[in-house]
């Protein structure tokens, strides 16, 4: 390429409108939720008995740790995708998803014999568990990657870890309402380690995808 075919295509490039990041942002996770929800319905769908699972605290404290999640990884990612934010007031917020977990395994453990602690743990669902977060969290992934490339973070990897933070805890959700093991012991294990692999994920695909 010739220096003058270089200079045109360096303005032609600056020429073109960037999407407003805050614009980018509502439409990625309208995006993955929308990803996450045909996913979840084509492949698994709610529980037969998810009418009366609702009545109950332990199934419905499962979506307040997952909705809890999902909405501070995405105010921890918007920051993230803009230099120069304080990241670490919003971060600390975080703090609140061991909390609520370590509240819930306490009282559950006060509740079920310790006889039955390793049966409730293991659950009945442990590989669908581990298996469909991730893949019901792929596409929505690649939906929060793209929309920070509209952005600017001056660290990558991490935003692309919270990103697989965001994608997981959306998936995570979804995968609720089909899961029949609401122990709290069962959640805060398998659902931490399937979450964990969608933000590996996110950390190895971030600087490749939202570098800038």
């Amino acid at each position: 390429m010739q220096t003058n075919d270089l200079i045109k295509a360096l303005k032609a490039d600056a020429a073109k409108p960037s999407m407003p990041i805050g614009r980018a942002w509502w439409i990625a996770i309208i995006g993955a939720t929308i990803a996450a929800a045909i996913a979840f319905l084509l492949l698994i769908g709610p529980r037969p008995d998810i009418v009366a699972a609702a009545h109950t605290l332990r199934f419905l404290f499962k979506f307040v740790i997952t909705l809890t999640l999902a909405a501070i990884a995405f105010m921890v990612l918007r920051a993230l995708s803009r230099p120069g934010i304080n990241v670490r007031h919003i971060a600390q917020w975080l703090v609140l998803i061991p909390v609520l977990v370590g509240a819930s395994v306490f009282a559950e453990l006060l509740a079920v014999p310790s006889g039955q602690w390793g049966t409730v743990w293991w659950g009945s669902n442990v590989y669908i568990c581990l298996t469909f977060i991730p893949v019901i969290g792929l596409v929505p992934l690649g939906v929060i990657l793209a929309a920070l490339r509209h952005g600017a973070p001056s660290r990558p990897g991490l935003a692309g870890a919270v990103a697989g933070l965001l994608a997981g805890s959306v998936a995570a959700t979804f995968y609720a309402a089909h899961c029949t093991d609401d122990s709290p012991l069962f959640v805060a294990t398998w659902y931490s380690i399937a979450i964990a692999g969608l933000m590996f994920l996110g950390a190895i695909l971030g600087p490749r995808i939202a570098r800038w």
